[in-house]
């Protein structure tokens, strides 16, 4: 599996969250309310498995392996990528902050945690369609079979030092969870 392969399967996983949110949205507008619980676990997911180990892994070194065969990072796809990953970052901080009073019914929050889901969603969704059909596939352009595997061994350092060992599964597990609900 190449470094970009790997990527996109994470994308498929982050998916299956993005379309259990997309029914929890749909659920807290009918419903008036929010589910908390289910939330902050979608909360830890994105911020953990999308933020520290996917984007993480595109941040510190697909994107760094992208610079040096030559795309720039202050323009183009880099720039846009990390553009709208600091975006995320941002809808998920709001998120997190209305989610207490949320949560005990006040209606500007629960509709602030509504509105930055919904736009989280629709970002992440147009973000994972931008790397799958323009970056990936100009990055496997660039990159020979040897940068592959250095990247793929970066990817594996992350996995194991940054995020830990057995974490990766167990948000594959949070993911296949909440796709159930």
């Amino acid at each position: 599996m190449t470094a970009t392969e790997t990527l996109n399967h994470e994308h498929k996983i982050i998916l299956m969250v993005l379309d259990a949110a997309e029914k929890e949205i749909e659920s807290s507008r009918g419903t008036g309310k929010i589910r908390r619980q289910t939330i902050e676990k979608m909360l830890d997911f994105f911020r953990n498995f999308a933020d520290r180990c996917h984007h993480a892994k595109e941040e510190k070194h697909l994107f760094v392996k992208m610079k040096e065969k030559g795309m720039p990072d202050n323009s183009g796809p880099i720039f846009v990528m990390l553009t709208e990953h600091n975006q995320g970052r941002s809808r998920l901080n709001a998120i997190a902050e209305a989610l207490g009073k949320a949560s005990e019914g006040s209606a500007s929050a629960i509709q602030t945690v509504i509105d930055d889901l919904s736009g989280y969603v629709e970002l992440l969704r147009n973000h994972i369609l931008k790397e799958d059909n323009i970056l990936f596939p100009a990055a496997d352009k660039m990159f020979t079979p040897e940068d592959q595997k250095e990247l793929m061994v970066s990817f594996e350092k992350v996995e194991a030092e940054e995020i830990g060992v057995g974490i990766h599964e167990k948000y594959h597990q949070i993911a296949h969870d909440l796709a159930k609900k």
